[in-house]
């Protein structure tokens, strides 16, 4: 069983649906979870917001918001979760921009930002949303999979953290190990 398959396994035992929100991943964080069998009762839907307009038309970014902070940040990410929450009864969310090369000379090339979000059923819960800042290296297909991948290898990590009530701590930020 590989790492994919076990997160679908956790996903299935905790009753687990998911949307997502990916700019620089595209719709591969989706798309590695529907490779494995039985994923339609795992995933709710999937909006790929690659251009900054499509982050604030169909998630409901604030142009205020892309303009204090870059793209590949930790709040675009996190606003990006809160946007497809509110778009989707799945109870799990997870958020990627990022870049995968060097368009931006501000941004390492392979800088990915996360934002993983759990809500339960009750009227008065609210969201929790954890951000995680990580850099991958390789071409450009190979970051943005190695994204995927890793987006969806954290949210067993993060829902345990959010049912055992741990608050999000500052930003995590991490390169990959060499």
């Amino acid at each position: 069983m590989n790492e994919i398959e076990r997160v679908a396994r956790y996903m299935r035992e905790q009753s687990l649906a998911l949307v997502t929100a990916e700019s620089c991943t595209a719709g591969l964080i989706a798309a590695t979870l529907a490779d494995v069998p039985g994923a339609g009762s795992l995933l709710d839907c999937a909006f790929v917001t690659y251009a900054p307009q499509a982050k604030m038309r169909c998630l409901g970014l604030d142009q205020g918001l892309l303009q204090r902070c870059n793209l590949t940040s930790e709040p675009v990410a996190r606003a990006m979760a809160l946007g497809a929450s509110r778009l989707s009864p799945a109870p799990v969310a997870i958020a990627n921009t990022g870049v995968s090369d060097a368009t931006d000379d501000d941004i390492e090339p392979g800088t990915q930002c996360y934002a993983w979000l759990f809500r339960s059923g009750a009227a008065d819960g609210r969201p929790v949303i954890y951000t995680e800042t990580r850099v991958f290296s390789g071409g450009r297909n190979a970051i943005r999979q190695a994204s995927a991948r890793y987006a969806l290898s954290r949210l067993p990590h993060y829902h345990r953290a959010w049912q055992a009530g741990e608050s999000p701590t500052p930003a995590i930020s991490a390169k990959e190990p060499t």
